[in-house]
């Protein structure tokens, strides 16, 4: 970060002291009995109320457990560790804490019936399937939450960072789908998390760096820690491809379903009453959702529509409001 800039986010007149952060931040300084006690029982509680707030795709209650849960402070430990190259229990605290609750999660998943859809829970949905734009947000997220515990006068957004960057949400969502043996849901939760976790030990180094606390620490100023950040480097870019690609998939899926529905709406230009409510994507499959008559257009004529302007292969189902659906068979085919 250049000095100008550094100086202009960071007044050294606000700067916390290097003592004063790693006792918010270590786990194994100052009264370690109390703050694994704290850690412990609050963690425990913010996935219960998490896991609640998941199951009954309650927006309010699982912003209440992101406010309570502790697991930003050892992750910004595990930055602050990083930077002064020295071990800190941190790691552990977030390894196990991590482990506790994906099991709350896959123990509130007995509750769910083997027949209930996943993916129309909006509060797991949402966090199946990241993209690049959450690991941008993380970031950013990172980056403010580490200022904030830099800085004497900033405090007060430590919450809506909590809030911001998702961490307990997605391990609960973890749980729950290996509970219910939806793996492929249950790795995109886990990614989201992994991706924030990184993006907070990530930003956490870069600001805590340039702040100087490891010379604080007694190291040199040309010492960098180029280990840790080659380490990360590499597993940001683990989560990078996932992200990535299931990015590109969004954007493709998007651009399809409103090739499709253009195609439906001309499809259905010459019946009168008809139309189309919706188009979407599940398991490889375009739904059009169509209101109006019983009577429908040839369904070759859609299809043949829909050649050149989605990949062929595709299978096109037809779902009427009358609750029939009719296969109109693969674009191409």
């Amino acid at each position: 970060m250049p000095s100008q800039l550094r100086d202009r986010v960071l007044p050294a007149r606000q700067r916390r002291g290097l003592e004063d952060l790693q006792q918010d931040l270590d786990p194994s300084s100052g009264d370690v009995q109390a703050k694994r006690s704290a850690f412990w029982t609050m963690l425990t509680l913010s996935s219960v109320i998490a896991a609640g707030g998941i199951l009954t795709d309650s927006t309010a209650t699982v912003i209440g457990a992101m406010i309570i849960a502790p697991l930003s402070t050892p992750i910004m430990g595990i930055a602050l560790g990083a930077v002064q190259r020295r071990r800190t229990t941190a790691v552990t605290f977030v390894t196990l804490g991590c482990l506790l609750v994906i099991l709350t999660g896959a123990v509130a998943s007995l509750v769910v019936p083997q027949s209930y859809d996943l993916l129309t829970n909006s509060q797991i949905s949402g966090r199946t399937s990241p993209g690049l734009l959450d690991l941008i947000a993380a970031v950013a997220t990172g980056f403010a939450g580490a200022v904030a515990l830099s800085r004497k006068d900033v405090a007060a957004v430590l919450p809506g960072v909590a809030i911001a960057i998702s961490l307990v949400p997605p391990l609960v969502v973890t749980g729950v789908c290996a509970g219910q043996a939806q793996w492929w849901l249950s790795l995109g939760a886990l990614v989201l998390f992994m991706s924030n976790l990184l993006a907070l030990v990530f930003a956490g180094m870069i600001v805590f760096a340039s702040l100087g606390y490891a010379r604080a620490a007694g190291q040199r100023a040309e010492r960098a820690p180029r280990r840790a950040y080659l380490m990360l480097g590499l597993l940001f870019l683990a989560v990078l491809l996932p992200l990535g690609a299931n990015t590109v998939t969004t954007v493709l899926l998007t651009t399809w379903t409103a090739r499709t529905k253009e195609s439906a709406e001309r499809w259905l230009s010459k019946s009168p009453g008809a139309m189309v409510t919706s188009v979407d994507a599940r398991s490889r499959t375009l739904y059009v959702h169509v209101r109006g008559p019983s009577d429908l257009p040839p369904i070759e004529i859609l299809l043949s529509d829909l050649e050149g302007r989605i990949p062929d292969g595709i299978p096109i189902v037809v779902d009427t409001t009358r609750g029939r659906q009719i296969t109109a068979g693969k674009v191409g085919g």
